[in-house]
């Protein structure tokens, strides 16, 4: 079963800088897209920036111009560089992946969850 580890969250001031990353591990035969999203107290979960095996991205309008997502092949890792952090960015922060696994079966898997918090 595909696994999803996430670290990098954590407290910043507003204006700072974080950079989260999500390790896939577990019978994976090929990565098609991995992505980020988040989900504030209150609120429904967003997508904030997504991958795809052929390098294409997507960002929330929100995050448009100060998040950065990229990724290592060789460490089945996606990273999510984020600056300019504001107050609104306070999120819970989900890893998602789209695998094929060993199994040749499409496995949609999600991490546990990181914390960013952005103080003003």
């Amino acid at each position: 079963q595909v696994q999803l580890a996430e670290s990098g969250g954590g407290l910043v001031q507003a204006g700072g800088s974080l950079k989260l990353s999500c390790a896939a591990s577990g019978g994976i035969f090929s990565i098609n897209a991995m992505g980020w999203y988040r989900q504030a107290p209150g609120k429904q979960r967003e997508l904030v920036a997504t991958l795809t095996s052929s390098s294409s991205t997507n960002y929330s309008d929100s995050v448009k111009g100060r998040f950065t997502i990229s990724r290592d092949n060789a460490k089945n890792t996606v990273y999510l560089q984020m600056n300019s952090l504001k107050p609104e960015d306070t999120a819970v922060y989900y890893c998602n992946a789209v695998v094929r696994t060993t199994r040749m079966v499409l496995d949609h898997a999600w991490g546990s969850g990181i914390q960013v918090t952005v103080s003003s």
